[in-house]
């Protein structure tokens, strides 16, 4: 139970919003690494340019990286989608060809025993 109300704890929701966090701050980190590098190309900026070229350098790493895991999320989806249909179209013929194989050995099975 959480202190907050009386909800059950979820360890896998948990644990995702932790990997969410800790993905977001390493994305974050390298963002903010590649602007320093960018930004000291650059070195007719001023202090304070230099600051506003590295906090934009961010952002736009941050969104790019969004847009990245959300197509990835989205294809992942997709997928899921295909496999499952597929899986599925699979297990119908295999059920039938089951119930059919166990059709024809009945019928074969009581026409032999008919025939004694």
């Amino acid at each position: 139970m959480t202190a907050m109300d009386d909800r059950p704890l979820d360890p896998g929701a948990l644990v995702s919003e932790l990997e969410g966090h800790l993905l977001i701050e390493a994305a974050r980190a390298e963002g903010r690494a590649e602007a320093v590098r960018f930004a000291r190309s650059l070195a007719w900026l001023t202090d304070t340019q230099r600051e506003e070229v590295e906090e934009a350098y961010v952002d736009n790493h941050l969104a790019l990286a969004r847009r990245s895991w959300e197509r990835t999320a989205r294809r992942g989806r997709e997928l899921r989608a295909e496999y499952e249909a597929a899986y599925h179209a699979l297990r119908r013929r295999l059920c039938t060809a089951f119930l059919l194989g166990a059709v024809v050995l009945a019928v074969v099975t009581l026409g032999s025993v008919g025939t004694r």
